[in-house]
């Protein structure tokens, strides 16, 4: 599944470097949010769960680079990793049965979110 889901997430960016820089909302910015959300999450599910690194990290880092975002384009979507990442920091100190549930639905939904955008927004 995690092969899939980066292939996806690749799909996304490249996208976004196809897209032209837009001052107003893009169709998929909704999407690209929502995704941001996914991606901090399961950057704080995996690590408690015992993926040590900064892999998540890294594909919304990708994401930023690819995307260029305005200052407030990136600012949301950084805030949405944010708002993943600590939705869980709030609720889980270790790894259990439900933290594992969390990670295979937000790797499903990730997955479900970056082909959507590329096959709705893509060449």
């Amino acid at each position: 599944m995690r092969g899939r889901f980066f292939t996806a997430l690749s799909m996304v960016s490249a996208l976004c470097l196809t897209q032209p820089a837009q001052a107003a909302e893009a169709p998929f910015d909704a999407g690209l949010a929502r995704l941001a959300e996914v991606l901090g999450s399961l950057h704080f599910l995996r690590n408690l769960c015992g993926e040590k690194g900064t892999e998540w990290r890294d594909e919304m880092e990708k994401l930023l680079v690819s995307e260029n975002p305005s200052p407030e384009q990136r600012t949301r979507l950084v805030a949405g990793f944010n708002r993943g990442y600590r939705s869980f920091d709030a609720s889980y100190t270790s790894c259990t049965p439900s933290a594992t549930v969390a990670i295979d639905r937000y790797m499903k939904e990730g997955e479900a979110l970056s082909r959507d955008i590329a096959s709705r927004y893509g060449n």
